[in-house]
């Protein structure tokens, strides 16, 4: 049975959803934070000890994008991913490492710059909120014309974004009203009822942050 270990409040969310989306079968173990970090029999799951964490039988797997990788390969049956022969393929390839790659280590910049007090002058700080400003503005661009980002279909991409612009928000607020496209793009997550079920069964009683 593969078991999705969950921390609340966490990237694992992704994991959860992906799941859910797919209507496959998985045993899910929520984790509490303690009270801020993991707690200790979370970080005993795999040696980094950050979320995601899987277990598949004998298997251990970490990271989001090799869990989602993983779980699309053995379990998704096509579904949720674009092949390469999609006219979207690149678009897909290019948002599900965006999110990774890109857009959640801006909002971790914003992050160390808040909790260190930096001050707006800082060049690290102004360096940082305009390349975060960039990114959602191309998000924001890309979604005036697709109602997903990999274009018509929603795909694992969405699963992997959506984290960043809401739970994250929790660690580290962000005013999203200068991007209407991202706001009306999170409604149309909020009405995805395996986001709903995922949110419930993960993170039953947090605030959805999806304005």
């Amino acid at each position: 049975m593969l078991t999705v270990h969950h921390l609340g409040k966490s990237q694992s969310e992704r994991i959860v959803w992906l799941c859910e989306e797919l209507g496959i079968p998985y045993d899910l173990k929520v984790y509490q934070r303690a009270p801020r970090l993991a707690p200790p029999e979370y970080k005993a799951l795999h040696p980094i000890g950050s979320a995601p964490v899987i277990t598949d039988g004998d298997i251990t797997l970490a990271e989001s994008g090799a869990v989602m990788d993983y779980i699309l390969a053995k379990y998704g049956e096509g579904r949720l991913a674009l092949g390469k022969d999609h006219p979207s393929f690149p678009d897909y390839l290019y948002w599900l490492h965006f999110a990774n790659g890109s857009l959640q280590p801006g909002f971790m910049r914003l992050m160390v710059t808040t909790l260190l007090n930096a001050p707006a002058d800082n060049q690290t700080r102004q360096w940082g909120d305009k390349r975060l400003a960039q990114m959602l503005d191309l998000m924001d661009q890309r979604l005036s014309a697709n109602p997903w980002l990999a274009g018509v279909d929603f795909t694992a991409a969405d699963i992997m974004t959506v984290f960043s612009l809401t739970t994250m928000r929790h660690f580290q607020p962000y005013d999203l009203t200068p991007y209407p496209n991202i706001r009306a793009y999170l409604q149309r997550v909020a009405a995805r009822p395996g986001y709903q079920r995922a949110m419930a069964k993960g993170d039953a009683g947090m605030e959805l942050l999806l304005g």
